[in-house]
C-alpha cells in the first residue's frame, strides 16, 4: 500500500469550477455533484478553516458514491473507511489531517498503512480533509476542493480544481 497512485482520470464534467453555498444541503447537493463521478483511484483533498463544511461536503460524496454510513470527522480515529453498498463499486476513505497539521514531515501513506487498513487504497476513492500538500502524495491526479466562508456569513464559497503533477 505504500506506492504512490495514479489515479483514474475518469471522465470529468468539467475540470474546475467555483459555487456559493448558502445551506448545508447546497452543501451536501454539490459533494453529491461532484461525488458521482468519483472512482476508485480518485484522490480529494478538501481544505478550508475550520467549520467550512469539508465533512459535510465529504456527506454529499459519500451520498453519490452509495456507501455505508454515518459519515462523521475521523479526526480522532484519522480515518474511516465507507464499505460501498454494491459489489464492484469502491469504497470511500475518509481521512482527517487536522491531529498531523504540526509534523510537516508527515508521510501520509505511512499514517494509513499504521492503521492497517482492509481496503487498497487503490480500490477506494480517498477523501483527505486538512490534506493540502500531504495527500496529494497519494496520487498524480487529485480533485482539490477549497470551502472558504466570508465574515459575518454562513454562505460559503465552494472552488474546485481537478489538479495533476
Amino acid at each position: 500500500m505504500a506506492e504512490r497512485r495514479s489515479g483514474t482520470g475518469a471522465a470529468r464534467p468539467a475540470t474546475s469550477g467555483t459555487a456559493e453555498l448558502a445551506t448545508a444541503q447546497d452543501t451536501i447537493a454539490l459533494g453529491a455533484q461532484l461525488g458521482k463521478h468519483l472512482r476508485a483511484g480518485d484522490v480529494v483533498v478538501l481544505s478550508g478553516p475550520l467549520g467550512a463544511g469539508k465533512t459535510v461536503l465529504a456527506k454529499g460524496i459519500a451520498q453519490a458514491m452509495d456507501v455505508e454510513g454515518p459519515v462523521i470527522s475521523p479526526t480522532f480515529v484519522l480515518a474511516r473507511i465507507h464499505r460501498p453498498r454494491h459489489a464492484g463499486a469502491p469504497a470511500m476513505i475518509h481521512v482527517d489531517m487536522y491531529r498531523l497539521l504540526d509534523h510537516a514531515s508527515v508521510d501520509l501513506l505511512a499514517e494509513l498503512d499504521s492503521l492497517d487498513l482492509d481496503t487498497d487504497l487503490d480500490d477506494a476513492v480517498v477523501v483527505v480533509e486538512w490534506g493540502e500538500g500531504l495527500a496529494e502524495r497519494l496520487s498524480d491526479s487529485h480533485l482539490d476542493i477549497r470551502l472558504e466562508r466570508g465574515p459575518n456569513t454562513e454562505v460559503r464559497t465552494a472552488i474546485w480544481q481537478w489538479s495533476r503533477r
